[in-house]
């Protein structure tokens, strides 16, 4: 799932786009923490991905985790999970066995046992900022019942910035408008209530917490140097999600914000901005570890 474009934030084309930069961002030291903790668990290690998309999650974490792994994908869009089906059919764990993958087309909530039962890992990737924080809360109160770790990955901060070709901040006025608007926007419900938007990863912390866990947290950004071909359609994306949220929070400031976007588009273009986007990761293990299931 992503949080930045509104109008295409399920879609496998956006999913694509992002998921080379997500993998360059997020953090291999909570990957690896989470990894020693399935390892000192015996037998299966099963996991479930939530909101999974088209499986950049699975993708990511299965080589890096030890074996053998039993993954439960968990979207609401059945054509997403045809896709990460076929993409994680030949994928392996740590060891070089084959996982083993199953895929659930259902909603989030409710938070229940078909949702969580038998697995370890509850692993979850650019979800939260869409979730509320009743359910945030709900999904981690279960957990903990059940003494599983969760691995939340790459849930926005609420910061985001242009920078200049030698990676300065570049901050105007309209660009703190812009801010605004689409961190407004982020807060409308998603299907599961208010969400948090850039609150997640605090609301999240304390949540974990409270309820036992012991919390590790990482700032996982997204760095978009400017002049680099390689990042540009990225951010070209990114401007456009920006506009259209801001626009649709602020239709009567239509003028302002199309030129805004006009200005921001052409640097990018000209390769003299580049884009930082605030994300941060978080890992919460049970506290005491868990000695067995």
């Amino acid at each position: 799932m992503n949080t930045v474009v509104p109008d295409a934030r399920f879609t496998a084309d956006w999913l694509g786009l992002r998921e080379e930069q997500d993998r360059r961002s997020r953090s291999h030291r909570l990957t690896g923490l989470v990894a020693d903790w399935l390892a000192a668990r015996p037998g299966v290690h099963g996991v479930v991905d939530l909101g999974s998309g088209s499986g950049s999650n699975l993708h990511f974490l299965a080589p890096r985790l030890p074996g053998p792994q039993r993954w439960r994908l968990v979207d609401h869009d059945p054509e997403l999970l045809v896709l990460a089906r076929r993409r994680g059919a030949r994928l392996c764990d740590g060891a070089g066995a084959r996982v083993t993958l199953a895929t659930r087309c259902r909603d989030l909530a409710p938070v229940d046992d078909d949702l969580l039962a038998g697995v370890d890992l509850v692993a979850a990737s650019a979800l939260f900022d869409l979730v509320s924080r009743d359910w945030a809360e709900a999904l981690v109160a279960a957990c903990a019942a059940r003494h599983q770790a969760l691995l939340v990955t790459l849930s926005v901060d609420g910061d985001w910035a242009f920078r200049d070709a030698a990676g300065e901040r570049l901050d105007t006025a309209e660009d703190a408008a812009v801010r605004v608007l689409f961190r407004a926007h982020q807060r409308r419900d998603k299907g599961l209530g208010t969400a948090l938007g850039a609150e997640a990863p605090a609301v999240l912390a304390r949540a974990m917490r409270a309820a036992g866990y012991r919390v590790e947290s990482a700032a996982t950004p997204w760095h978009l140097a400017a002049g680099v071909p390689a990042g540009r359609a990225l951010a070209t994306a990114l401007v456009d999600g920006w506009y259209a949220a801001a626009r649709e929070q602020a239709p009567a400031e239509g003028g302002r914000l199309a030129h805004w976007r006009e200005r921001r588009l052409a640097g990018l273009a000209a390769g003299e901005l580049g884009v930082t986007v605030g994300h941060r990761d978080l890992l919460a293990l049970p506290e005491p570890p868990a000695g067995g299931r």
